[in-house]
């Protein structure tokens, strides 16, 4: 049993269910207003299949209906560093518990409308913790400070 819980999902297979989900289910997904709410979903459980409605997965497609996949592409935090997203509001990601922080950042993807590298972006958002954070925060400013100068 607990060899099961250890065991990372497959994101590709999520992402793909999801996308493959007709636009009524999507937009349900897209609706709900906390992560938590998602277990009152049927799309939720169609997306999950197999896998279980642990607190790591509400994450995962809380987010996921604001994210479009390109393999190879942006980390989540150059992805909103080239959106131009105002960095106070990243900060309020940041310094928000759980279930604000992801609130926050789902906004922002809403607003972003990012194309990045979903399997990254999976696994910064199923293992979401204060070094997850870290990381998004350290890829933004990265990427803000090495992005060319618009020229005057």
């Amino acid at each position: 049993m607990s060899e099961e819980k250890n065991k990372t999902p497959d994101f590709m297979a999520l992402y793909e269910r999801y996308q493959a989900l007709k636009p009524g289910p999507q937009a349900e997904l897209k609706r709900v207003m906390n992560p938590s709410d998602l277990i009152e979903v049927p799309a939720f459980y169609r997306v999950l299949h197999t896998e279980r409605a642990y607190p790591s997965m509400q994450r995962l497609l809380f987010c996921l209906p604001h994210i479009k996949n390109r393999e190879g592409d942006h980390s989540l935090g150059k992805a909103l560093a080239k959106a131009d997203i105002n960095e106070k509001r990243l900060f309020m990601v940041i310094r928000s518990q759980e279930p604000n922080d992801l609130i926050q950042l789902r906004r922002l993807l809403k607003q972003a409308n990012p194309t990045l590298d979903w399997l990254s972006t999976a696994k910064t958002l199923y293992y979401w913790n204060d070094q997850a954070k870290r990381q998004l925060l350290e890829d933004f400013f990265y990427y803000q400070n090495t992005k060319p100068k618009a020229s005057a």
